[in-house]
């Protein structure tokens, strides 16, 4: 017979499904929703006892909620992270995290191919108080180690990156942001922890839009932060006290998110590549951006990084903003959203939606062309994708 090791870690599909589960009297099995604002206490002693932090409990839903709770230990097990602080939105855990690890005088640098909205969080209005932010290539280290100075206490970057798929080397990058006295944050969410986990290959933070693959569905807005303990405490003294709070109900939806999570990421990666393979020699195709292709500069590198390639790439049609408008027009059923991670496919022209709030400079410079279409491959059969795209190449020819 078979040894059992019971001290064993737990596989992430396990995990998916059974950290931060919530034992209920009524013996429920499946996780429950609370939705109140506040808690009743036994008494005034208990009260002060938990405000004071000297008992643990939940005090006010703006930042202890049962629901939530359950969704931020879930994740942080999956992400391999000592504690995840839920949020808002995925914008808000960015945001979240800059106001709670920076201060006037610091310095960020970030790649340039990041989520358009990243971007002016970073060169708009953290500016305003006194953080300046040095945009750098993703992928060329040289640019990231001339930009730091004494002042540099952050390293902010995507991989795979939105929307060219293009690939960080994560443990170089971290052990170059830790020789500097930096952190290194890491947006995961293209792969998620079933795909790529970053705090095991040195970074420090791995971060989430929730909305995205975590929930799958298109359903609900939020964000989550994984990293160590103390990084974390920070991060949920601002939330605290600035409130960007997941409700109970999302943080609900994402728990039954990420039970499916290794499934459908391994159904949408399988998807992408198929796609992909197949855009690359469709003749109205000028190139097509995903990791998973032999021709992509890292491909090397997501495969040592990657479990697989993701369910997001996006490629270049012949000609100009018209014809990729048309591509997307003649669509029957794709969703023409700026969202992604959604069981069903979505379709987006980024130059004038994701990343239309760029300057047209800073478009050229991160890659965004007026030729260029992003598509989150959902679950639907390839051959429907493929035809459904076919619609408006085959008018480019």
């Amino acid at each position: 017979m078979d040894s059992f090791d019971d001290t064993a870690p737990l596989h992430l599909e396990t995990l998916a499904l059974r950290a931060g589960q919530l034992p209920t009297d009524e013996g429920s099995h499946g996780e429950p929703i609370f939705t109140t604002s506040s808690y009743v206490f036994e008494s005034a002693a208990q009260a002060a006892a938990r405000f004071s932090g000297e008992e643990p409990g939940n005090i006010y839903s703006r930042f202890t909620n049962p629901t939530v709770r359950a969704f931020e230990q879930r994740l942080a097990a999956m992400e391999g992270a000592e504690r995840c602080v839920a949020t808002s939105s995925g914008m808000a855990a960015i945001l979240s995290t800059a106001m709670a690890l920076l201060e006037s005088g610091d310095e960020v640098i970030s790649s340039r191919s990041v989520f358009g909205t990243t971007n002016v969080l970073f060169e708009k209005y953290l500016k305003r108080f006194g953080v300046k932010t040095t945009f750098v290539s993703l992928t060329d280290i040289s640019e990231w180690q001339a930009a730091i100075t004494p002042k540099t206490k952050l390293f902010f970057m995507e991989t795979p990156s939105n929307p060219l798929c293009e690939v960080a080397n994560i443990p170089q990058m971290a052990e170059l942001a830790h020789n500097n006295g930096a952190l290194l944050v890491v947006d995961n969410c293209f792969c998620t922890p079933a795909l790529q986990r970053p705090l095991a290959m040195g970074a420090d933070i791995a971060l989430h839009s929730a909305t995205k693959f975590l929930d799958g569905q298109g359903r609900c807005i939020g964000g989550a932060v994984c990293g160590r303990n103390d990084l974390m405490e920070e991060v949920f003294g601002f939330l605290r006290s600035a409130g960007p709070t997941m409700s109970p109900f999302n943080a609900w939806v994402f728990l039954k998110g990420l039970e499916t999570l290794s499934l459908r990421m391994q159904a949408h990666s399988a998807s992408a590549l198929r796609l992909a393979d197949w855009l690359e020699q469709h003749g109205a195709v000028e190139k097509v951006f995903y990791a998973g292709l032999p021709s992509h500069p890292q491909h090397l590198l997501a495969r040592q990084q990657q479990d697989a390639f993701g369910g997001v790439l996006s490629f270049r049609v012949k000609g100009g903003r018209e014809q990729a408008w048309s591509v997307i027009d003649n669509t029957r059923f794709l969703s023409i959203t700026g969202n992604l991670g959604d069981a069903k496919t979505t379709i987006t022209h980024p130059a004038t939606t994701t990343h239309g709030r760029l300057s047209d400079e800073a478009k050229a410079r991160a890659g965004i062309t007026e030729n260029l279409i992003r598509v989150a491959v959902g679950l639907e059969h390839i051959d429907d994708i493929k035809a459904d795209l076919e619609r408006g190449l085959s008018k480019l020819i």
